[in-house]
């Protein structure tokens, strides 16, 4: 059964290393069938969540800001399968990725029921380091109603622009995410079982 996959790409650059693998999730998703949209937060206009409360009084149903994360809100709750791409900066989730997960505030109840893959890239040579970024989502996972988190996919000693193309990780990535569509498609688990790849 094909699924409707909404990569968001949160990397300042075009062309850097998350984006990279975006576009190598993105091939192996639309290999496997399925209708990919990607939406690169660089080139959108997102401001801080202010903490009005304006959500809280409209059933988390619109945002008092007019801005681009309403669009990209609307494509989360209408997707099956979320992807979140980031640069990993001093350890944590890049501040792009951060702005736009605050202002899900005002639909977070809405996006229930996604498969979420989580795509992130870094300096240091150590997978087990990006763990911290790991717990940030988690801690997204915990506030959306029924999120399934199906796995990571973990880029390490990649820093320049471009680095990451020299690595195995764009094939690995490609693999794991078109085998994992594919089983889902032949098998229609929707995903029982957490799985994840930690490249690195």
């Amino acid at each position: 059964m094909s699924k409707k996959v909404l990569i968001i790409s949160s990397s300042p650059r075009k062309g850097g290393n998350s984006d990279t693998l975006c576009d190598k999730f993105m091939e192996g998703a639309k290999s496997a069938g399925n209708e990919v949209e990607k939406i690169s937060l660089r080139e959108k206009k997102i401001n801080y969540c202010t903490g009005c409360g304006f959500c809280n009084t409209n059933d988390n149903t619109a945002c008092s800001q007019k801005d681009d994360a309403s669009e990209i809100l609307d494509k989360m709750v209408e997707a099956d399968v979320i992807v979140l791409a980031t640069p990993v900066y001093f350890y944590t989730m890049c501040a792009q990725l951060k702005t736009l997960i605050d202002r899900c505030c005002a639909r977070y109840t809405h996006i229930e029921n996604k498969e979420f893959y989580f795509i992130m890239t870094a300096a240091d040579l150590s997978s087990h380091a990006m763990d911290r970024v790991l717990a940030e989502f988690d801690g997204l996972m915990a506030c959306l109603p029924g999120a399934n988190p199906m796995g990571a996919v973990v880029a390490t000693g990649v820093w320049q622009k471009g680095e990451v193309d020299k690595t195995v990780y764009p094939q690995q990535a490609f693999d794991f995410v078109r085998s994992i569509f594919f089983y889902f498609t032949a098998y229609g688990t929707g995903g029982t079982e957490a799985l994840s790849l930690l490249v690195g």
